[in-house]
C-alpha cells in the first residue's frame, strides 16, 4: 500500500461563483493521508470503491455516493479499487497556497 501526497495523484482543481472542488483520482492500493479542515465540507464518490476511515472509524463506500465530513475529523481515504474522487468546499479563493492555509487545519 502506498501513501502518497494528493498532489501525486492526478489532482485537478475547480472554481466556480464560491466553490472550490479538488478532483483526484485515486489509483487501487493508494492512501490519501489523514488530514483534517477547518470547516464541514461534502466528498463525492464518482467511480470506484473505497475505504473511508474518519477519526478511526472505517467505512467502506461503491460509487456513486457522497459524504458528508465535519469540520476537525480526521479522515484518509484508501482506494481499494481506481477511484474518482471530489473534494467540495465553500471558498472564493483561487490561490491554492492561500486556499490550503483557509481549508487544512494544523495537526
Amino acid at each position: 500500500m502506498k501513501n502518497n501526497q494528493i498532489e501525486d495523484i492526478n489532482t485537478k482543481h475547480h472554481f466556480n461563483s464560491g466553490v472550490y472542488a479538488r478532483e483526484m483520482h485515486i489509483p487501487k492500493g493508494y492512501v490519501v493521508e489523514g488530514h483534517k479542515h477547518k470547516f464541514d465540507h461534502m466528498s463525492i464518490l464518482a467511480s470506484g470503491k473505497v475505504r473511508v476511515i474518519v477519526d478511526q472509524k472505517e467505512t467502506t463506500h461503491i460509487a456513486p455516493c457522497v459524504l458528508n465530513i465535519k469540520a476537525g475529523q480526521v479522515h484518509q481515504i484508501l482506494a481499494l479499487q481506481d477511484s474518482d474522487w471530489f473534494c467540495v468546499h465553500a471558498s472564493d479563493e483561487t490561490e491554492m497556497s492561500t486556499l490550503e492555509s483557509i481549508l487544512i487545519e494544523e495537526a
